[in-house]
């Protein structure tokens, strides 16, 4: 019996026992190429010898200080980079040690910067039904994903709520893909009017929505409506990247493919690729004028904040990132992914849509292509594809409830970013057959 409290009680683990590249290899000696990078995680894939040359250069010379009597040289020099690729008017970096603690340093600054500004009546956030944003309070308190709140909704601040930027579910027949965006983007606005422009703080956003919705892109326009509002309000706008940013899309950020910059963002995964746990929040320069004009502090702090093997591993990541040119590798490598996965499954008749851009892709199963009716989730067929996946050596992110939170199904996609064409192939191929056999075996 394992002391390890899984996330699956009654569920026997594989042991991973290596990695390299884009295969991990479990106790057993089974080889799996990880097609999703755990979680949109591994961007250079396993055992990079650059990344981990700096991990051990960097524990060598100091693998840990406190933030509250010292910086430290990777922090500093990551922050520097960090700022100068980032969106326009991005200022300060927050270095934390997850995603949804990088939510949570938002939440608190947006709050934060008002009550400096004495507007104290700003305490409303709003994000997206089927959004994810975290899974610590404060984050799940924002976030969309209803099947997570459930059991905590008593002890949740009062999140608000609008529609979803989905356009294979949302959009209807009338409408065109801009008209469609247009139209849900409006609802922040009625929800803002609503509850009382001078009692909202921000709007929280998944540029590109992950894990909940199988990679769904926002219509054109939909983002620069949105910057709009929050402008026309005070309102801020905090952008979650945690699993679409840092070149997934194929640009650095997926916020410059839609034209906008954020007050406030999140990003995590890519940032340090999974060498160590490391998340940051990206703080724009009015916010921080505010701050140094007012208390001078931000009132939010964790012991490992800032932790210097963490920046150095990231850091590290980000100069492999850049000097091999992987986001442009990533950008031109999607139309090879989306033309593979539309060849192989495109025309299967349990297969709604297929979207996404650059390494981050999501396929969305149903019992029905012509009224997009999901499969009964008590068949549980996302798991079904990732165990026949797994059998094959194959690692993909499955999730059920994609059509309203309840039901439907959808597997992941989010290959390294080293991963060539050949590589892509045999990711696609080994998909296919594992969704011929779930889908056989559940009907």
């Amino acid at each position: 019996m394992t002391q390890v409290l899984h996330r699956l009680l009654n569920q026997p683990y594989p042991t991973a026992a290596s990695g390299q590249g884009l295969f991990l290899r479990d106790s057993e000696g089974r080889d799996y190429i990880d097609a999703s990078g755990g979680a949109a995680v591994s961007c250079l894939g396993h055992g990079h010898p650059d990344v981990l040359a700096a991990m051990h250069a960097q524990i060598d010379q100091l693998a840990y200080a406190h933030t509250s009597f010292f910086t430290s040289a990777p922090a500093e020099e990551l922050a520097e980079r960090l700022i100068a690729s980032a969106p326009a008017g991005m200022a300060n970096v927050y270095f934390c040690s997850s995603g949804s603690e990088a939510i949570e340093a938002c939440l608190k600054m947006a709050r934060h910067v008002f009550v400096e500004r004495g507007e104290t009546r700003r305490v409303n956030f709003i994000s997206r039904r089927q959004s994810y944003h975290g899974i610590t309070l404060g984050a799940l308190s924002v976030g969309g994903r209803m099947k997570d709140r459930v059991a905590f909704e008593e002890m949740l601040m009062d999140g608000q709520h609008i529609s979803a930027c989905h356009e294979y579910r949302g959009r209807r027949p009338e409408e065109t893909v801009e008209a469609y965006g247009l139209r849900v983007a409006d609802e922040l606005e009625e929800k803002i009017l609503a509850l009382g422009p001078e009692t909202v703080a921000a709007f929280l956003a998944e540029t590109v929505v992950g894990a909940t919705l199988g990679v769904s892109p926002p219509a054109p326009g939909y983002f620069k409506r949105i910057r709009e509002i929050c402008d026309r309000h005070g309102v801020l706008l905090i952008l979650d990247e945690v699993m679409c940013g840092m070149g997934r899309t194929g640009t650095l950020h997926a916020c410059e493919q839609e034209g906008v910059a954020p007050d406030l963002m999140a990003i995590a995964k890519g940032l340090g690729g999974g060498y160590a746990p490391i998340g940051a929040m990206l703080v724009a320069g009015h916010i921080m004028d505010t701050v140094r004009a007012g208390s001078g502090l931000f009132p939010h702090s964790q012991t490992y904040v800032g932790h210097p093997l963490a920046c150095a591993a990231a850091l590290a990541v980000q100069k492999v990132v850049a000097r091999d040119g992987l986001v442009e590798k990533v950008f031109r490598q999607g139309g090879h992914i989306e033309q593979r996965l539309t060849e192989r499954l495109g025309n299967h008749r349990h297969v709604g849509d297929i979207r996404g851009r650059g390494h981050f892709w999501g396929v969305e199963f149903v019992a029905d292509r012509a009224s997009k009716t999901p499969f009964d989730p008590k068949l549980k067929l996302n798991a079904r594809i990732k165990q026949e996946a797994m059998t094959r050596g194959l690692l993909v992110y499955p999730m059920g409830g994609t059509a309203d939170g309840r039901s439907g199904d959808h597997v992941l996609l989010a290959p390294p970013f080293i991963a060539g064409p050949a590589d892509l192939d045999a990711i696609v191929e080994r998909l296919g057959d594992a969704v011929d056999a779930a889908i056989a075996t559940a009907a």
